[in-house]
């Protein structure tokens, strides 16, 4: 299915207000780290439940097992919640373009003067979007499918340009 443009939105990728167009990129989670933190209890009650149960009827290791268990996927719900909330955001403004980088809950803010503002090509098919200005640059489009990041560069280019 082809994506047909909107006449009356500008912006495929960007959401509009007052101050500007902003670019919200986030990575696809089917669980808030909260959510996974009440799942993980629940798992632990089962396991624990079931371990206390075969302990109980003589078995020792389970319990030794059930430990080994919990404290493997502990680690990886862990791992998982602190990435959930991993994004981009990109934000034009009067005379400069802002983004932010969120990883594992460390922001990054780089701001450039808006004029000297360059959307770099991509060096090869699939690769991230450069923005740089002067010496700084900063790479974008993580959370966005390889296939769409060049329509996100051209969406930045014409927003840099026209707003």
């Amino acid at each position: 299915m082809q994506d047909v443009a909107d006449p009356h939105k500008p912006f495929r990728f960007a959401a509009v207000d007052e101050h500007g167009p902003q670019w919200r990129l986030k990575r696809n989670c089917s669980l808030t780290p909260q959510q996974s933190g009440w799942f993980f209890l629940l798992l632990c009650v089962l396991s624990l439940s079931v371990g206390l149960f075969f302990w109980l009827q003589g078995a020792k290791l389970v319990m030794l097992f059930t430990a080994l268990e919990l404290t493997a996927m502990g680690t990886a719900f862990l791992l998982y919640a602190r990435h959930a909330t991993d994004g981009e955001c990109i934000r034009l403004e009067r005379e400069r373009l802002v983004v932010e980088l969120e990883t594992a809950g460390r922001l990054q803010r780089t701001e450039f003067a808006r004029e000297w503002v360059r959307i770099a090509p991509q060096a090869e098919r699939g690769a991230l979007i450069e923005v740089c200005a002067g010496n700084r640059s900063v790479k974008v489009g993580r959370f966005l499918r390889a296939d769409l990041r060049p329509a996100l560069a051209r969406e930045i280019r014409q927003a840099l340009h026209t707003s």
